[in-house]
């Protein structure tokens, strides 16, 4: 067969990837989502780094978070109060209300625990990414 004729040896056009994030964990967020109560130890990779802590469902990072920004102080604090529903409605606004629910794009986690190599440990008492960001994941926290 002659490199004219072989697949193997034809040009290509470069290849656009996108991160996907894994399926099953998007359906795990989804799932504890139904539940704003719900929280369930997990331990992810993200950026070649450990992060533990409780997955907790956008709703209660949300509720949360609102209720950190309340005890910021100073100047512009005021502004912060309604900064969380006011985000979510954006989203909505812009998704639209009767469009079907799309799989979770985000993460959220309460009492986080970021750990990089050799160094110490960071502690984040509340933790929001992208799940296209994790790279790997398991039940549970570490010992």
């Amino acid at each position: 067969m002659s490199a004219a004729h072989d697949p193997l040896h034809q040009p290509s056009a470069p290849i656009v990837t996108e991160p996907v994030p894994d399926l099953q964990l998007q359906m795990l967020v989804r799932l504890i989502g139904q539940d704003a109560t719900a929280a369930l130890p997990v331990t992810l990779t993200v950026g070649g780094s450990f992060l533990h802590g409780d997955l907790i469902s956008h709703e209660a990072w949300t509720t949360e978070w609102a209720h950190t920004l309340h005890g910021v102080d100073g100047p512009g604090a005021q502004l912060l109060e309604r900064f969380p529903q006011q985000v979510d409605e954006a989203v909505e606004d812009k998704q639209g209300r009767h469009t079907p629910q799309r799989l979770p794009q985000w993460i959220h986690l309460r009492d986080a625990i970021g750990v990089a190599g050799a160094g110490g440990s960071v502690v984040m008492p509340l933790w929001r990414g992208r799940l296209t960001d994790v790279s790997g994941w398991s039940l549970g926290k570490p010992k």
